[in-house]
């Protein structure tokens, strides 16, 4: 494989790992925010579920910045195409990620019930909607994004805002809030003290569980169906190039072609399904550390399998199939690649050992004398 080809692939798997990174700890935090008001149902329930992820959710955070900035640096035609047409969405993404963290700080400043509920909402609508958005977007990818470029390479985005809320998009953001409940139930089960908080974040999360595992069947049945995309022609991999420079073509089913030629790659929705069985089962068993990871391995499994499908698409035109976005056409320069990967191979180890050394720190149960004692706790 040509070097340059080589140091695309690569930053398409490292931006698959950063997803699954921001879909497992970011998820977790907006798991337990958007089950606060139901699985909480005490003022010192809902402070102990704040607490439970109180010391992580600042620093999951990084996996958002992480993210985007992989996608501007190593992808810089995806960045701007999708951020330009995107806006609005982006827009409240941006606005409920700015309200959550206040709904942490204020939310126990004072003793009102009204003011203290207000701030409950505030946390329960900041975790479903961008895990709802997460899901929506990926399935806008396999869906087709309605923009196409100018001779300029000037993109024009074509659709509204509620076009990207189409029924295959709206399934798959369910999915991904299901998956965020799921997840978040585990730590809330794993994390505070036995009683009925962590009875109910149990039968939360079996609940999630249960309903992932038929919106990601109904999912595959419904994109064995969809109108896929194929590269009829493009210029070799690994050589400079613009999205006008390839012939792409819509055929239903298409999107199965990867797997079809490559069997293995069955084994990433495999994975998904293990995942939940493994997690339904460890929730039966009480094991909150092993549902914990068994979650997230059907993440890994639900976005590896969205990413084989799409490969080598990024993001598809569904105005002219022809300028869609491939990792071939939308990468950076192989010098800036290059420079990203030293770079990553430096700060994603650190952030992966802190991380873990943060959560070793602060594992424990959260209890409610405890928190009903500390001023400084949420």
């Amino acid at each position: 494989m040509e070097l340059y080809a080589f140091f695309q692939v690569l930053w398409w798997l490292l931006l698959g790992v950063l997803m699954v990174g921001l879909a497992v700890m970011v998820g977790m935090d907006m798991g337990v925010g958007a089950q606060l008001r139901f699985v909480a149902r005490t003022d010192t329930e809902r402070r102990i579920a704040l607490n439970v992820v109180g010391p992580h959710w600042d620093g999951n955070q990084v996996w958002f910045v992480l993210g985007g900035g992989a996608i501007f640096a190593a992808f810089p035609l995806i960045y701007a195409t999708a951020f330009s047409g995107l806006y609005v969405v982006m827009l409240v993404l941006l606005w409920t990620m700015i309200m959550r963290p206040l709904g942490f700080e204020y939310r126990s400043k004072l003793p009102s019930t009204r003011w203290r509920g207000i701030w409950d909402w505030v946390l329960v609508v900041s975790g479903v909607v961008p895990m709802i958005v997460f899901g929506a977007a990926i399935g806008n990818m396999l869906e087709g994004v309605p923009f196409h470029f100018g001779w300029d390479l000037t993109s024009y985005y074509t659709g509204s805002f509620l076009s990207l809320f189409n029924p295959f998009a709206v399934m798959c953001g369910v999915l991904s809030l299901a998956l965020a409940i799921y997840v978040g139930g585990t730590m809330l089960m794993g994390r505070a003290e036995p009683g009925p908080l962590a009875e109910r974040a149990r039968l939360a999360a079996t609940s999630a569980a249960l309903l992932s595992l038929v919106l990601f069947s109904a999912g595959g049945l419904w994109v064995a169906r969809l109108d896929g995309y194929r590269l009829v022609s493009a210029p070799p991999a690994g050589q400079a190039q613009t999205p006008l420079h390839q012939v792409v073509e819509r055929v239903a089913g298409s999107w199965l072609d990867n797997f079809h030629a490559h069997p293995m790659l069955w084994a990433l929705p495999l994975l998904a399904y293990l995942g939940l069985a493994l997690g339904l089962f460890a929730l039966r068993s009480r094991l909150s550390t092993l549902a914990w990871w068994a979650g997230a391995l059907a993440w890994v499994g639900v976005v590896g399998t969205a990413g084989a499908a799409l490969f080598p698409f990024m993001m598809p035109s569904s105005t002219d199939p022809s300028q869609s976005l491939t990792l071939w056409n939308a990468s950076s320069s192989r010098g800036t690649l290059m420079w990203m990967t030293g770079w990553a191979a430096v700060f994603v180890p650190l952030i992966l050992t802190y991380t873990g050394w943060a959560f070793r720190v602060m594992r424990g149960k959260v209890v409610a004398t405890h928190v009903e004692s500390d001023p400084h706790s949420y």
